[in-house]
């Protein structure tokens, strides 16, 4: 028999609610998987329920499988045997496979990637006649939300998401039904069709949904907020014979709403099954009560939400800090600050989390993080060093101070586009290894070994030689600049990417890296040479190959800050977490205030934030915030402004560089980055 003695008194009437829909509202932190996988085992182990019966629906891969693996330990292999712990489309999958012949397919269908989609959408667009061109993944995106909503091809031309007087919408309907028929002819689907076919096998075949409703007699979803309208139907579809529904979820933690998911499946549950009961599950057991009393006031402004409080039983002395700051370069080298003497403290990296709003202000925490050699690693994104138009504009760095760094070179000598192929390459490669030289002198002295490209060569090699005597002059950013304009760098990136939002967001990540070099510039003064910048790239790209490298050992991996979006940062837990930018246009977003648009879930991404800190928080804002190289006046956001009067946390002018002085403060910047300097040399 299973105990249910180690859950508290609401978690143990959840796991023995079994019969009805029942609807558990966990709120961070309030061990909500602890409560479910008891629930099955007890389902199983004491009341006899057969595990084959019983289905548990989760988004993630990671969910399931933690799911399976508590189950299993409960239960052991043979009880555990048979029942269904899946994501939503390993359902879907699982479901296809026996029943895809029934929509005209063969059981041996193909799911396509994106690329494989583009294709179909960049062929149906060819035979589309109209005067305007349509971007490929803005169509395919598009009707990836379709599928999403459950609207079929034949249908959306009369759903309330077709608007007649737009051009965008003609050539989406088109698209939608040609994309649909070349999928099915050539026996495949796309990812979103696994949960959309499914839904349209149970529309047209009732008695399809009505054996797997039988079949699962006990339906439990996880993460509930985070459903869309298709799976919601699916649902429908899946207790239509019985009422069996367990749904865990967090109102407040519903931040998905770009994706599809709609917060109205759970604030409005008991009106679509009815007779719910609602356990509300509300002591937490991540965080100190000091850091939960900010997170319930900022979240309890919201109108449209379940009513509950967090509590915990832990008390702590550290109040959160609001830390203003007086730039976004200011705030980094803080930040920064802060790691360095929790780590002199004998901290542990791992046990700090930098958290944002968006991923265009991590450059520069990363330029700070890697100057001070600490250990990073970014979650649900890349890091900026490893971004390709990055990549390049430091290939052209090392070349120019080096240019016998051949890996450097093959990088860059075609780009942007010189008509420089492979087979012009192998013959001055061929003539490197003959003559035992590096293979810019190659360029150097035989361009015309390839009589076609031979202007392209000397093109560059003049490039090469003229800007290693430019750098010895002049700021580095500022050469850095005319460097991206003379090779026509972001006219280069126009024509690399279809998708103007691609597009945009690698223009940035040139302008970041401008920036980053101009930070470089500040802190090093007189010492910001293009020598310097170059071994301090280097040094950090050979400290991150030497990570990747050693996979086996975890303590090395572990030993680094975590930095992530607060999207990302959803499900984890860190014991001191510092929330960046908590400032009007930043959280809530600029786009969201722009358009007006509800900010409910701009407020629930701040709740989820705060609630990822263990036992510390520190929570930052900017006076001032550079924004793609214009320094932008900014303010606190309104989500701690309405609180100031409430001593939740403790706002600190960190304007000063900690106790010192700001011109005390360079001083002694100087003095550190300068000593810096002679450890690398040395």
């Amino acid at each position: 028999m299973i105990s249910l003695s180690g859950l508290n008194d609401k978690q143990r009437v959840a796991a023995e609610t079994i019969e009805g829909p029942v609807l558990i509202l966990a709120g961070a932190g309030s061990g909500k998987t602890r409560t479910i996988t008891y629930r099955i085992a007890h389902m199983v182990d004491n009341l006899g329920i057969k595990g084959d019966t019983i289905l548990g629906v989760s988004f993630t891969n990671k969910a399931a499988k933690e799911m399976r693996e508590r189950v299993h330990s409960l239960l052991g292999s043979r009880k555990s045997r048979g029942i269904s712990l899946l994501t939503f489309h390993s359902l879907g999958v699982r479901i296809l496979k026996k029943e895809i012949t029934k929509l005209g397919y063969q059981e041996n269908f193909s799911i396509y990637d994106q690329s494989d989609q583009i294709s179909i959408v960049r062929e149906a667009l060819r035979h589309y006649s109209a005067e305007k061109k349509f971007d490929q993944k803005d169509i395919q995106s598009k009707i990836s939300f379709l599928k999403n909503a459950g609207i079929m091809e034949n249908d959306f031309a009369d759903s309330p998401h077709f608007n007649p007087a737009d051009p965008f919408s003609h050539a989406t309907e088109y698209t939608y039904r040609y994309y649909q028929e070349k999928l099915k002819f050539f026996n495949a689907i796309d990812f979103d069709d696994i949960l959309f076919l499914t839904l349209k096998l149970f529309r047209n075949f009732p008695e399809v949904a009505k054996f797997y409703s039988e079949k699962f007699r006990y339906i439990m979803v996880d993460e509930y907020q985070d459903t869309n309208t298709l799976q919601l139907e699916l649902i429908l579809h899946l207790t239509s014979t019985h009422k069996n529904l367990c749904v865990v979820g967090d109102d407040d933690q519903s931040i998905y709403a770009f994706r599809g998911a709609d917060v109205t499946n759970i604030l409005e549950f008991e009106k679509v099954f009815h007779d719910a009961k609602i356990i509300k599950l509300e002591e937490n057991y991540r965080s100190v009560s000091s850091i939960l009393d900010l997170a319930n006031n900022v979240i309890k402004v919201n109108k449209k939400r379940r009513d509950k409080t967090l509590w915990s039983q832990k008390k702590s002395d550290h109040i959160p800090l609001l830390w203003a700051m007086g730039d976004t370069d200011h705030e980094a080298e803080i930040i920064v600050e802060e790691i360095v003497k929790h780590q002199g403290n004998g901290g542990h990296l791992a046990d700090i989390a930098v958290l944002y709003r968006s991923n265009t202000q991590a450059p520069p925490i990363e330029d700070q993080l890697r100057l001070s050699q600490v250990p990073y690693q970014i979650i649900g994104g890349q890091k900026f060093y490893d971004k390709k138009e990055v990549k390049d504009l430091m290939s052209y760095l090392f070349v120019i101070l080096n240019p016998s760094d051949q890996m450097a070179l093959r990088r860059i000598l075609n780009i942007p586009n010189r008509g420089i192929g492979n087979a012009t390459l192998e013959k001055y490669l061929k003539k490197s290894e003959e003559d035992k030289i590096p293979l810019f002198h190659v360029l150097e002295k035989y361009p015309a070994i390839d009589p076609v490209r031979s202007q392209g060569i000397k093109t560059f090699v003049a490039l090469i030689q003229k800007y290693k005597t430019k750098f010895l002059t002049g700021t580095l950013a500022e050469n850095i600049s005319v460097l991206i304009e003379e090779i026509d760098y972001l006219n280069f990136i126009d024509k690399q990417y279809d998708n103007a939002k691609q597009v945009e967001r690698r223009r940035k990540d040139v302008m970041f890296f401008i920036e980053s070099a101009n930070r470089f510039a500040n802190y090093y003064k007189e010492n910001a040479t293009l020598k310097n910048f170059v071994e301090r790239l280097l040094l950090q790209d050979s400290q991150d190959k030497d990570k990747l490298e050693d996979d086996g050992d975890s303590d090395v991996r572990k030993n680094e800050v975590t930095l992530m979006t607060l999207h990302s940062s959803k499900g984890l837990e860190f014991q001191k977490v510092i929330l960046v930018g908590i400032e009007e246009e930043t959280l809530p977003h600029k786009r969201v205030i722009q358009e007006g648009e509800d900010i409910s879930e701009e407020r629930r991404l701040c709740y989820v934030g705060i609630t990822r800190a263990q036992e510390q928080l520190i929570m930052t804002y900017a006076k001032q915030r550079k924004i793609f190289g214009k320094d932008i006046p900014r303010s606190k956001s309104r989500f701690l402004n309405d609180l100031v009067d409430k001593n939740l946390f403790i706002e600190q002018d960190r304007t000063t560089f900690g106790h010192l002085s700001v011109e005390e403060a360079d001083t002694f910047k100087k003095s550190f980055f300068s000593n810096l300097l002679d450890t690398l040399d040395d």
